[in-house]
């Protein structure tokens, strides 16, 4: 059921990229590190440039280590008898696939599209598919044209890296548009009782559209429960709604897959609801020494020196703001690190304590200065700037995970604490005002943080949270409970239990109770690493004030900064009492 759920959700990959027109690209593109807003131009002279393929992260190919900032540029040549039918069909349209992380993409020094966002307000677009449309008046017929792909990459693999890439005339899969609509923007349904869906189907070919529709929807287990077909004719230009009636489902998260059949093209559509999600039950199951396991650890931590020492980057020092390296001690006396940025200006002021994502990078690539707010970042043992403590990222959610004392999120979540050990040391920080940040691991790291240091975290801001509601997640998710499963096959004589009851300590769904500071949670509904589901198994189980966001169309990294990011912002201003 598990991979049914995950294929439903990628199977786009496959029907929205196939290419059945002429590819115009070509595979190599040239390539440059750095950032200068000229190489946008059609004119500029990047002969010197090195030559990548496209599809594979840059890493791979001779920038090993490299984060930050590059540049994609490619001559395209437009074929003069491709005019009639691009023409006719809307222009061209560019699939990149997947871009770790932002992007923005110009045609001939104009943009196209862009996915994420740029720095100083970065947001990863690494989960959404590029697809951008370029209209017949910007196309240069029958000689070259100029793609550039400006990349801003914040941590770990980078550039244009998954497949396939390909420029094409628009076809069948962009001229038939199938859209869901409903009641709530969030695709939520919050009423007990019938549920129905709406499918609006559009025909922009020039001729008649006649197929065969398939819907099919199952539960975020993997369980079938709506299935139905018809025929569909329809003129061009014309519209049609079609009723979905779901009858009465329980609380939950349901996932569709839209089939449109017609003369050997399919298009696919993939959609996501919720139905009633603060009503899902996934009770606690903390084991009877919770409490003075969680104690226990706290006290480990305060008999560690913190050592704290603060390594000023000249390099990276402005005017208005001030860098640091930091360095600390935490529990079992493990280095780790974290980045700190504070105002030059002498006041004091509220603190953003960023927590990471897994496997991810704090530091000066996607931290940035804040005027009215010092800003830290740290890095959990094995990870980022501490991975020299515990070089173990590839085994990391596996290490020690039959010790519940020895488990590495044990540490992990006191780093987190020693963080804010390290913010209450500061004669600048406002202690009355921190507030903890992070999405995916972050998320549930912000879940952690607020839950065990409840008297000094004034406000927890997570999305897509992770590390929650253990068993159940591993039946809805490809990962990571592809990892727990390969252990079990390699340590037969583990029993599972066992494993179970060490990460029973660190669910954030058996920590959510502590939380007392007020709440913004941020959901993905197609998200297939950090589950809807799961997400709620602990935001349900916090009494404190909250609120939540749902996002239907967004994956793991997909929350939509554009929309989400001020929201976050004015949340934490709100709270704090920041009206500039």
């Amino acid at each position: 059921m598990m991979k049914k759920r995950f294929c439903i959700l990628t199977s786009i990959l496959v029907l929205a990229f196939s290419v059945q027109a002429q590819n115009l690209l070509k595979p190599e593109w040239n390539f440059k590190t750095g950032d200068d807003i000229s190489w946008a131009s059609p004119d500029f002279d990047d002969s010197d440039w090195k030559e990548i393929q496209a599809g594979t992260p840059w890493e791979k190919q001779g920038y090993e280590g490299y984060d930050g900032f590059a540049w994609y540029r490619q001559k395209v040549f437009i074929p003069g008898d491709l005019k009639k039918e691009a023409i006719k069909n809307r222009g061209l349209i560019l699939y990149l696939a997947k871009i770790d992380n932002s992007d923005v993409t110009y045609w001939n020094g104009h943009i196209i599209g862009e996915t994420g966002s740029m720095p100083p307000d970065y947001r990863s677009g690494y989960d959404d598919l590029r697809a951008y449309s370029i209209p017949p008046d910007r196309l240069k017929w029958g000689e070259e044209n100029t793609v550039a792909v400006r990349v801003y990459d914040g941590g770990r693999g980078g550039g244009i890296i998954s497949e396939p890439i390909s420029l094409r005339v628009k076809g069948f899969e962009e001229l038939v548009v199938i859209k869901p609509v409903m009641e709530r923007e969030d695709f939520l349904i919050q009423k007990e009782g019938p549920a129905r869906v709406k499918l609006l189907v559009e025909n922009k070919q020039k001729q008649t559209l006649s197929g065969k529709l398939k819907v099919k929807g199952v539960s975020d287990f993997g369980k079938d429960f709506f299935s139905t077909q018809q025929e569909i004719k329809l003129g061009s230009g014309k519209t049609k709604d079609i009723i979905l009636n779901l009858g009465t489902p329980d609380p939950g998260f349901y996932i569709f897959s839209v089939d449109l059949a017609s003369e050997g093209s399919v298009k696919t559509h993939n959609f996501a609801i919720g139905v009633r999600p603060e009503e899902i039950v996934s009770p606690p199951d903390r084991a009877d020494d919770f409490d003075n396991y969680w104690m226990r650890a706290r006290r480990e931590l305060d008999a560690v020196d913190p050592q704290f020492s603060l390594i000023r980057q000249d390099s990276l020092c402005t005017d208005t703001h001030e860098h640091f390296l930091v360095e600390m001690r935490s529990l079992g006396n493990v280095l780790i690190r974290a980045w700190y940025i504070r105002p030059v200006k002498n006041g004091v002021y509220p603190a953003i304590l960023h927590v990471p994502s897994f496997a991810s990078t704090m530091g000066p690539d996607n931290l940035f200065p804040m005027d009215d707010m010092v800003v830290l970042g740290i890095n959990i043992r094995g990870q980022g700037y501490s991975h020299d403590a515990l070089p173990i990222i590839d085994g990391y959610l596996r290490h020690h995970v039959t010790d519940k004392e020895q488990y590495i999120y044990r540490g992990a979540y006191m780093d987190c604490v020693r963080a804010v050990d390290f913010l209450y040391s500061r004669d600048e920080v406002d202690t009355s005002r921190i507030v903890v940040e992070g999405g995916s691991q972050g998320g549930g790291l912000s879940f952690a943080t607020a839950a065990l240091d409840n008297k000094r975290i004034d406000l927890c801001v997570s999305s897509v949270p992770f590390l929650s509601d253990f068993r159940d997640y591993f039946k809805i998710a490809e990962w990571p409970g592809n990892v727990f499963k390969e252990y079990f096959d390699e340590h037969p004589d583990v029993p599972e239990d066992k494993v179970y009851n060490t990460l029973s300590y660190i669910d954030i769904k058996n920590l959510a109770p502590w939380i007392k500071a007020p709440v913004l949670m941020s959901v993905g509904l197609s998200d297939v690493v950090c589950p809807p589901h799961i997400n709620f198994a602990a935001y349900n189980q916090i009494t404190a004030p909250k609120k939540y966001l749902a996002y239907p169309y967004s994956g793991r990294h997909g929350v939509p900064g554009n929309k989400y990011t001020p929201v976050k912002y004015k949340f934490i201003r709100d709270h704090f009492n920041m009206h500039r």
